[in-house]
């Protein structure tokens, strides 16, 4: 094998590590606000990225039955139906549950994990226990060539524009809107920001309903790289989790580059060894860098 095939297959291989960058971050994010500002673990994060997912298959079946014409069109509307309806979900699930178990770390974990499992069983019996995938719009399909024999995939690259977009959304909302300063002022100090009139009960609620928001578009970009079950996003949300103590709970930095470095690590093992060594491989070095530093790549300094 030459030096630039070798290089060009390095470089598919790499590109492939984007694609599950984009999806890690888009899930690691989600998760970083919520944990962050409101030490909640939210083990059923993985169902609302397949709500994002799911909403994207049923709006393509419903535009190929009803509406053939906009099948080019529907995808960007169904991103946007995806944040909403996981938002919405998220909302009802803080306000009927979550908001009384807080401090109370154990039981959300534990309240959670039954949601996870109620949201699969739910998805079993009203989509249906086999995978599914929607049909993709014609100019998200086929790749992009640069030179001979290098081919990157056009919806990777969407994946990676979307999460760009979605990564400098979030943000420019933490620190230049409103909001943002609410959750900026309830992470630094809950108690003083109560004192000042900032309603952190209502910021919670839109920090978790916007963190499942994140989610759900996170299973929209899943969609253009591999077909959706129940258990889909149960089985990103260990990987979701170690972005997140990796980086560093609360920094949205640290959440990027242990995205980068985790989707970069096991795409690039997995050329060389299989699937399972790969993720092995992946782990124990998450494992033995966390033991030197247990704070993260980039812990956030906090005022308790």
């Amino acid at each position: 094998m030459s030096v630039s095939e070798m290089l060009n297959i390095g470089m598919m291989q790499g590109f492939a590590g984007l694609s599950l960058f984009a999806v890690l971050l888009l899930m690691g994010l989600g998760l970083a606000i919520i944990f962050g500002q409101m030490g909640v673990i939210n083990m059923a994060h993985g169902e609302f990225m397949t709500i994002g997912a799911y909403t994207i298959y049923l709006f393509s079946t419903i535009t190929e039955n009803h509406f053939p014409k906009l099948v080019q069109s529907y995808f960007i509307f169904a991103i946007i139906a995806a944040f909403f309806i996981a938002f919405a979900v998220g909302w009802f699930i803080e306000w009927s549950l979550i908001r009384h178990l807080y401090k109370r770390p154990l039981d959300t974990l534990l309240a959670t994990w039954g949601i996870s499992l109620g949201m699969q069983q739910i998805f079993r019996s009203f989509i249906g226990p086999k995978e599914v995938s929607p049909t993709l719009p014609d100019w998200l399909m086929g790749s992009w060539s640069p030179h001979e024999g290098l081919d990157i995939p056009i919806n990777g690259m969407f994946v990676m524009a979307l999460t760009l977009v979605v990564t400098g959304g979030v943000l420019l909302a933490l620190y230049k809107s409103r909001w943002g300063l609410r959750v900026r002022a309830t992470v630094a100090n809950r108690t003083m920001a109560n004192a000042i009139g900032i309603n952190t009960k209502k910021t919670d609620r839109l920090t978790f309903a916007i963190g499942c928001g994140i989610a759900g578009i996170a299973g929209a970009a899943f969609t253009t790289i591999g077909s959706t079950g129940p258990t889909s996003g149960s089985l990103y949300i260990v990987d979701a989790f170690l972005v997140v103590t990796f980086g560093g709970a609360a920094s949205l930095l640290g959440t990027m580059a242990s995205a980068f470095g985790i989707a970069q690590m096991q795409s690039i093992s997995e050329f060389f060894m299989t699937g399972s060594m790969a993720r092995v491989i992946t782990l124990l070095t998450i494992v033995l860098i966390l033991m030197m530093r247990p704070q993260g790549l980039f812990a956030s300094k906090i005022r308790r």
